[in-house]
Formats: C-alpha cells, structure tokens, sequence
C-alpha cells in the first residue's frame, strides 16, 4: 500500500504556539452523514466536536451521543497525566495535557496522536467503521519497560448536533451493565449508547460525575452559547504493558454489530478500503496532495441513513442512494453543491457507480422542473427554493456521460430534462422562468434566496439578486445547448431544432444586454428588482466563459478574466465581491448577522477556483504550469484548519483566514478537479 501520511508536528511544553493546537481540527466520518471530530489537543471548541455524531432515521437526524473519553495515565510513582486538554476559561498559558502531545497525523486520513509521558510513548487513534454509527478509539503503548495503567471516562451529552450546548434531555441519564456490556439511555425519544472495552483486561466503576462548564470557544466567536457540561457514569481502568492495545468502543447500532469484528480488524478493513480508492482514481504514489484531497473527497459522499424510503425503493430496482453532504459540521446534502461536487468527488476518483446513484436519487426528486435545493436535518423532504440547482443538473450529467459513456442513463434522463426545459419556459416556482421579451432566464420571489449567493438571517435576503442574474443564464445556455446535442444524437430532431433555437435566441439577449462596456465586464443581474442592471463586480461572470459551451462571446473573454484576475483572485479562490464597493466587507467573523454581511459581500469562495482555472485554461490552453500556481495557497492550507481538508470560506484579505464549514465538498471537489485537470503529462 502506498504510505499517505501528513505529519504535524507537535513540540509540547516548548513556548506561546500551544494555541495553534485550537485552531487545528481533525474529521472522521463514517459514510452515512455522521462523523466524529475534534481539535489536535482534545479541546472542544464548538458545539460539533465529540466522538460519535450518529446519523439517525428521521426525525431525529445526526445526533451527538459520544463527546469524549478523557483519558488518564498513571505512572508508577502515582502521578497522574491527562492526554488532551480541556477549556475551562479562557487563558494564555499551554492547557494541561498539550504539553505531553509529540506528533500529530492523518494515517490515510485517521488521527493519530503521539504522546511522551515519562518513559512512554501512548499512540491513540479514532476510526469509525464504514456506514456504522459506532466509533473505536485505540490507545497503545507504543514504548517503554513498564505497564501504563490507563484510566478512561465517557462522557456525554444526548442532543441534536446542531442543538445549543445548553440543551437538555428530557430524561436523566440511566446506566446499565450486563457481561460487560454497558449501555447509555435518556429514553425512550433517543437511541442508546453501547460502550464496551476490547483488548486488555479492564475493570468498570461506576461512579457519576458532571463535569465543570466547558468554555466552546468557536461558538462564543461565533455569537452562540458557549458554555455546557459532560455526564460520566464512571470510568474503565486498564493496564497497559508496553506494545499492548485496548479499545474503547461507543455505539448506537446493535450488539452483534458492534462485536462482529475486533478492534484490529475495524482499522485495518478501513485502511484497506481507503487504499482501494485511492487505486480506483489512480492516485499516483508520488502525488500526496492528490492523495490527501482523494481522502478528503471520501468525507462527503454518503448513503443517507435517516431518509429510510429513497433506500428501500432504490434497493427494489436494483440501485443503492447516494448524495453528498455539503460541509462539515452542519450542512446537509444541498442539490446545488451536489452537481457542482459530482465530478471531482465521484467521477475523477473513479467512483463511477456512485455518480450514477446521486444522478438518479436526485432525478427522482425533480418537481415542477426543480430539484430540490436542500434535505433539512432530520427530514425526508426536500425544499425547492433555488433557480441554478437544476441547470447544475446538465452540466453534472454531461460530465458523468463524458466519463463514463453510459448513454442508458442518459436516455433515462432525458424525459426528465425536457421536462425541466418545458417547465422554465411556461414559468415555475419562485419566479422562475424565461422571459418572452429577450428568451433570458429570470428568477425570483420576495423573502426568497434562489442563486448560490443564499445568505438570510431574520428575514433579511442579503443578496436577493432578483432578475437575470449572470450565471443563471450562463448555465441556461449551456443546459439548452447539451440538451440539443443529446435529443439530435437519439434522433430526436424536432426538439433538437427547437431547443437550438431557444440557444440562440438567449446567446443574443446575453451578448446584447450583460455587457459593462464601462467596466470592461460583466453586468451581475439584468432587469434587477427595482430596475436596472447591477454592475457589481463579481465572480459569477466567470461561468459565461467556463462552463462547456460558454454563453459570452470570445472576443470579450480575455477583457473579463483580465478584471477577474485582477479584483477578485487570490491564493484560495475567487472574492465574492471587488474591494471597492460599497458592500464590501473584508473579514467574516462575528455573530451570525455579522457572518451573513460579508457571506457574499468579499468573502472567498474555494470552491470559485475551479471555474476560475477553467475559464483560464480555455484562453492559455497549453500553460497548465501557470494554471497548476493559481491552487498553490490550497496546498499550504491542507496543513491548517481541518488538516487534510479545505475550508468553505476565507477572509477577503490577507492572511485570508479559513473561515466557514472546515471541511467543505465542493471546495474539495473543485481543487481537486483542477489538480489533476493542470497534472503535466509523465512524459513531460
């Protein structure tokens, strides 16, 4: 197996950087939704770290069920050393158990922690069993000429995972013990938490604690409450010789899963697994920044546990779901991020089988010409609100069908996609729907976000974009002109020629009427609500030049990256909006109003990068070594944030802070993508 390891190393007890340990996170997650996550030091800092977040059925959704398990090592002497720390208040000074942290890494992608206590060297590492709500946590001696006894409590706190950490349980916390066998519930409402203990001998005592108020320094940047408690019924104890293991094991799936396999077994099948990936996308060995983001990719793409019904009927014909969740912590599967994502999380790592499931999950999902925008937490149904979604749709299509050369499911799909053609041109919800007048694409409804630019926070749409926006009708165009070139391929004349002339007529309107003569770019909306256009320098102009059949004439192609590169790139992708405006805001930080200003209004968008390097490459074809610099501030950033990973967001200006989701698909997808899209050819 070839090794893909990122190291970040740790020098505890050595000066001030002990703060970095904060700001560093680490993610698992188990192919359902669920995930377990924390930061390098064992700090919780928001209201998402623990080790077990199930995905449960709805209604409930993904559920915090595991928080920790605080671990303590008894020396011989009687001396007692915590690994990992906790925050009580706040301090400047190196938190209690950092300083025995010596290394941190991603082992494919699973944490492992190095800790140097006294003659010992303690190794621990999380890992979650695919598409099981279970979590292991190994701990070793991995060195040393005595045994370590090792003192391990978990604790808990049964909530909603995005629930405040003030949330209470209806019940108490009720503890039982058979054979060695423990079991966690609050009643009946919630599932119960399995705790067992494999490897070395242990003894259990029960013994009930609450632990101080834990200070969550994120949600208190971030304007949430920060302040809550753990529940522990006791502790195992264990002795460990040196070279020997144990496991603590957390779950909410039944005994006979849970004990199905030893601890061993469970990383090594998941090492195995993860190796296999990265052979199916041909990783090559000498690529860890390929590998790292091929990992990262495995995150998002899930089989969605809680909508019980989309599995059973995919099961029925043969098919298994798929769909992909947007960003970790809190995003669901979102269509628009979907589509975006299908190619680099799918098709470039050779997940072929799995693109073709997320296609169909979602076709079944189309209403009324739309598919959904977004799953809620703990809901079956999806909510319809968004106007580019669906014509993500056909770009994700076309690049599947490209890839694959499955035409089966593109005939599938095809009455389905005139369907949506017909449905924007009569008109279909939210406003959404050609306009007689010039054939362009409009959209929009009062206290309604439809484009990719959807902040709102206490009814206030901060970037409504009500009209022609410039992206809806880059991606119309290019949805019109596939849809033509499939219906002529099956022989479908007649809708070829019409679709074509719908194409047609929408490629002249564009041309005529997005051109910022002034500017030298590209109008953001046509027809704006409360009339004119808007001359908002922004990054959504980028797809009438990047997209398969771009909308914008060439000749003006050169003149807007020109201005795109100039305003709005940076090291880790486009600004939402050029410095200069009004609007603008330079950092996205504060409480949730706060964020929402700025969401759209100059923060960075990773994701941006892809259509960036593609509408860059059109214009220098044969320069993907200038191409390949422009994903350079990515490759640093693996190291910081969600280690392994890439940010939803980033401050405007320098240092560009990673800011948002820590781990985000499409940011991911779109790096990714592009990475192997500039790869130089090995006889290069």
């Amino acid at each position: 197996m070839k090794e893909v390891v990122r190291r970040y190393p740790w020098p505890g007890g050595e000066g001030s950087g002990w703060a970095d340990l904060l700001t560093r996170e680490w993610l698992v997650t188990n192919g359902l939704g669920g995930y377990a996550s924390g930061t390098v030091c064992g700090v919780p800092t928001r209201r998402f770290h623990g080790l077990l977040v199930a995905s449960l059925p709805a209604p409930l959704g993904r559920t915090m069920m595991l928080n920790d398990v605080a671990a303590e090592v008894y020396l011989p002497d009687g001396r007692c050393h915590r690994l990992g720390g906790e925050e009580h208040e706040e301090t400047s000074t190196p938190l209690p158990g950092t300083e025995y942290l010596k290394e941190f890494r991603l082992d494919a992608g699973l944490p492992v922690w190095i800790f140097s206590i006294g003659s010992s060297l303690i190794e621990k590492r999380v890992v979650l069993p695919y598409r099981q709500n279970t979590v292991h946590v190994h701990y070793r001696n991995a060195g040393g000429e005595v045994p370590e006894r090792l003192r391990l409590r978990p604790q808990v706190h049964f909530r909603p995972h995005e629930a405040p950490l003030e949330h209470t349980s209806k019940e108490p916390y009720v503890l039982t013990a058979v054979e060695r066998r423990y079991e966690i519930s609050a009643g009946a409402h919630l599932p119960t938490l399995r705790l067992s203990v494999q490897g070395s001998a242990s003894t259990f005592t029960h013994d009930p604690t609450s632990s101080p108020e834990l200070l969550f320094r994120v949600e208190e940047s971030r304007g949430y409450d920060a302040r809550g408690t753990l529940w522990c019924p006791g502790h195992f104890e264990v002795l460990l010789a040196p070279g020997q293991e144990v496991t603590l094991s957390g779950s909410t799936e039944r005994w006979e899963a849970i004990l199905a396999l030893q601890h061993r077994e469970v990383l090594e099948f998941e090492h195995t697994r993860r190796h296999f990936l990265l052979d199916s996308g041909r990783t090559p060995d000498d690529d860890p920044v390929a590998a790292d983001l091929a990992v990262a990719a495995d995150q998002f793409v899930i089989t969605p546990a809680g909508r019980v019904q989309d599995v059973a009927r995919a099961r029925a014909i043969g098919d298994d779901v798929r769909t992909v969740i947007a960003g970790y912590h809190w995003f669901t599967d979102w269509g628009r991020d979907t589509m975006i994502s299908l190619e680099g999380l799918t098709l470039v790592t050779g997940r072929h089988q799995e693109a073709e499931w997320i296609l169909r999950t979602f076709a079944h999902y189309v209403r009324d010409g739309l598919i959904p925008n977004m799953f809620p937490e703990g809901e079956s149904r999806g909510l319809y609100h968004t106007a580019d979604a669906t014509i993500w749709f056909f770009h994700a299509i076309a690049r599947y069908v490209a890839v694959t050369g499955d035409r089966n499911t593109l005939r599938t799909s095809l009455p389905i996609l005139l369907d949506i053609v017909e449905h924007h041109v009569k008109g279909t919800r939210f406003g959404i729907g050609v306009d007689p007048a010039d054939g362009l694409l409009r959209q929009g409804q009062e206290g309604y976000q439809l484009t990719w630019m959807d902040a709102k926070v206490d009814g206030w749409v901060v970037t409504p974009r009500r009209g022609k926006a410039v992206e809806i009708n880059a991606l119309w165009y290019n949805a019109l002109r596939l849809l033509e070139g499939w219906t002529r391929e099956e022989s479908r004349a007649e809708d070829a020629a019409r679709l074509g002339a719908l194409a047609d007529r929408a490629y002249r309107s564009f041309n005529e009427r997005f051109w910022y003569a002034e500017g030298g770019y590209l109008y953001d909306v046509v027809d704006a609500e409360g009339g004119g256009n808007d001359p908002a320098c922004r990054p959504n102009q980028v797809f009438a030049i990047s997209l398969d059949h771009p909308v914008l004439d060439r000749a003006r192609w050169a003149a807007v990256m020109d201005v795109v590169q100039e305003r709005l790139l940076t090291p880790v992708g486009l600004r939402s909006l050029a410095p200069g405006h009004p609007d603008y805001k330079a950092k996205y930080y504060g409480d949730l109003r706060a964020r929402d200003a700025a969401y759209h209004q100059g923060t960075v968008w990773a994701w941006l990068i892809g259509p960036f390097v593609d509408a860059w490459l059109k214009l220098h074809p044969d320069d993907l070594v200038r191409a390949r610099t422009f994903l350079d501030g990515f490759v640093r950033h693996l190291g910081e944030a969600c280690i392994g990973s890439i940010s939803e967001v980033f401050d405007a200006e320098a240092p560009y802070t990673p800011r948002g989701c820590v781990a985000q698909a499409w940011s991911v997808a779109e790096v990714l993508r592009c990475w192997v899209k500039t790869r130089r050819p090995a006889s290069v």
